[in-house]
């Protein structure tokens, strides 16, 4: 199993077991999230309560329904952001990252950004704002929307910030 973590902060951030799309000439990853139920789990054991006099239960209040990436990696979901504190917010996101980065994957890097920040920027207002579970100030930022009629969240990252590791 590949685990990818935050090479800023060391956050757990996604798996290999969530199958993501590059977009932007690799510096996004597009992630397909899933609302699930987590909590108790119904077993039919075959008895009908109601029928044999007794009383039908109904919904287990135990249960939740969680974005399957927000649970399994702990993600911490952040207040929104102006235009102006979002752009303030990447370009010292940037300049950290780029310091962390070999040349040749910065220069990849800083030639994909422009794109992948202006489209970032034009769908600012339906963006859900992630940090991982450590909340560090200059961690990486995940981003969630819903693509048009989508009922399940689309997670976005910037591939050039997550580092792999074997589990």
């Amino acid at each position: 199993m590949l685990v990818y973590q935050d090479l800023l902060s060391g956050d757990e951030l996604l798996s290999d077991s969530f199958q993501y799309k590059e977009i932007f000439d690799g510096v996004l990853w597009e992630v397909e999230g899933k609302w699930v139920v987590k909590g108790a789990v119904d077993v039919d054991i075959g008895a009908n309560p109601s029928a044999e006099g007794g009383e039908d239960e109904g919904v287990d209040d135990q249960t939740e329904r969680v974005v399957d990436i927000v649970d399994t990696f702990r993600l911490q979901e952040q207040p929104t952001f102006d235009k102006k504190t979002f752009v303030t917010n990447i370009k010292r996101y940037i300049k950290n990252l780029t310091g962390k980065l070999e040349p040749e994957k910065a220069d990849e890097f800083k030639k994909g950004i422009e794109g992948a920040t202006k489209f970032l920027l034009s769908k600012l207002k339906d963006l859900q704002f992630f940090v991982g579970e450590s909340m560090h100030d200059d961690g990486s930022l995940v981003f969630a929307y819903y693509k048009e009629g989508a009922t399940d969240p689309t997670f976005l990252y910037f591939a050039h910030g997550l580092k792999e590791i074997k589990c």
